[in-house]
């Protein structure tokens, strides 16, 4: 009996064994992204998983950096009324086409994007598309449905208005592109909300919802030449043309050192973000600065950690595996990489920075940040934390930096490129990641670049290339703040900008 049940788990263990890839043979096994432009400009991108499931959406390149001070939010309202009929079905019709299907029908909308996806059965992909085509091409913008949403868009403004970290990130936006469109929110103003009209969407529909702006991206188990089909029988109507040539041109976002504070003493916690002017994505100097965000690593008081008696030289530049990276390229998904070694020893601890944090107790948690826009970005930590804690705090980010800009070590960036590399693959697991990062990427670089090469220039990246990027994005350089809660102790501004050098002999 005893031997009887001992087989199931060895066998068990042996299927798991077998089952396991190592990271270098993912790498080789990834499919291949196909690409495909039709005549009016639109483009067609898709990665054949063999999965019985797929997803297939329309990337837009439209965002709340194209709106103006006058209609800012109207994308996001737009995005509210993209399911609520369409000139062909009714929005219970449309309920019940995607219920009876077992499709999840989604959308958002960022600074420079816009998605529309569905989620289904791989048999099931000419039906998603032909959904897709009728909420992108022909919503029916009741009026009476607009008003109602408006209801819906205020009151998901408050509660927005609930979320520190929101805010927090949003001001900080604000702040640092103040006067240029990229510090817009993306819901845009509650004044706003209450004053769009079914003719601004209808103008903001025909200004940008452009085929050369689109990608029909798909992942799963989709076939190329079957999507490049669908694609022309629903969306070669898109327009390519724009009213009296007028083609919208971005203007240059410009970033300025400034701060913002919004004091809030009845907040139980500050939360605090400070950033410097960052890459834009299809810099070359984006991989080295990933790196540099994943030396610095993240923390949550849910990872444990604190005091535990081990010998850690604060002197020496030893770093641990990273606990996390919010990646750029993956709408800033945050994900936790385990160690191999022994949590009772480390704790689950990161950086030098995470343990800093831990053993003192300085903060609930933080992270390191970098949003990547078409021509500019945001490089920066934000932190959660107990008033009183809120100059060490500050003191070490800023210590941090500076470390990667004089003393990074061969180890720091082992560890930090091996832990980017486990949150690039980690990312990309399933079909609505995958048909995301194909969208995002052949909008922003007009291709798909695959695993292997991202692999390639992270193997790149040495001790002196993340000095050299860090110095000239980081060191000596005027960064935006913004504080919300209980911020008095937050430092005066001009400390923390003589907190971006060191005095050095």
């Amino acid at each position: 009996m005893t031997a009887a049940k001992c087989c199931p788990v060895l066998n068990i263990v042996c299927v798991r064994s077998h089952a396991s890839v190592s990271y270098a043979q993912s790498l080789a096994g990834a499919p291949e992204t196909h690409l495909t432009t039709l005549d009016n400009g639109l483009r067609v991108a898709s990665e054949e998983t063999g999965h019985a499931t797929c997803t297939v959406g329309l990337w837009i390149n439209a965002g709340s950096r194209y709106e103006s001070e006058k209609n800012n939010g109207v994308g996001f309202f737009l995005e509210h009324m993209a399911f609520k009929g369409t000139k062909k079905h009714t929005q219970t019709a449309l309920e019940q086409q995607v219920e009876s299907m077992g499709a999840h029908l989604s959308a958002y909308t960022s600074r420079e994007h816009t998605a529309y996806y569905m989620k289904t059965l791989a048999k099931d992909l000419p039906k998603a598309v032909e959904l897709l085509s009728e909420v992108v091409q022909s919503c029916s913008l009741n009026e009476a449905e607009i008003e109602q949403q408006r209801g819906v868009v205020l009151r998901e403004l408050e509660e927005i208005e609930g979320n520190s970290q929101e805010v927090c990130l949003d001001l900080l936006h604000a702040t640092a592109f103040q006067g240029t469109p990229l510090g817009q929110s993306v819901l845009g103003p509650s004044k706003n909300a209450r004053t769009l009209t079914r003719q601004d969407l209808v103008d903001y529909i025909n200004s940008h919802y452009k085929a050369p702006r689109m990608v029909l991206s798909a992942a799963g188990g989709v076939n190329h030449e079957e999507l490049v089909g669908l694609a022309k029988s629903h969306f070669s109507g898109v327009s390519f043309e724009y009213e009296g040539d007028a083609v919208p041109v971005l203007s240059p976002c410009r970033f300025t050192g400034s701060e913002i504070r919004m004091r809030d003493d009845a907040l139980p916690l500050a939360h605090i973000a400070i950033a410097v002017e960052g890459a834009s994505a299809s810099s070359p100097d984006i991989v080295p600065l990933m790196v540099a965000n994943s030396i610095i690593g993240s923390y949550d008081l849910t990872y444990g950690g604190g005091k535990v008696g081990i010998d850690y030289d604060l002197a020496h530049n030893d770093l641990l595996p990273d606990a996390g990276v919010i990646c750029p390229l993956t709408l800033n998904v945050t994900s936790r990489i385990s160690t191999a070694i022994p949590s009772s020893h480390l704790q689950n601890l990161s950086s030098r920075l995470a343990h800093l944090v831990a053993e003192e107790n300085l903060c609930h948690s933080f992270q390191a940040f970098h949003s990547s826009y078409c021509d500019t970005g945001l490089l920066g930590i934000y932190f959660v934390v107990d008033k009183h804690n809120i100059e060490d705090m500050m003191h070490l980010c800023q210590n941090a930096w500076m470390n990667l800009c004089t003393a990074v070590t061969e180890s720091d960036v082992a560890r930090g490129k091996n832990a980017l590399k486990a949150s690039l693959v980690g990312q990309l697991n399933g079909t609505t990641p995958i048909c995301d990062d194909i969208g995002r990427h052949t909008l922003n670089y007009g291709r798909r670049i695959p695993l292997a090469e991202w692999d390639a220039r992270i193997d790149a990246v040495t001790p002196k290339m993340v000095r050299d990027i860090c110095s000239k994005y980081i060191y000596d350089k005027c960064p935006a703040v913004a504080g919300v809660g209980p911020v008095e102790q937050l430092p005066d501004y001009n400390r923390m900008r003589s907190a971006m050098y060191w005095l050095r002999f």
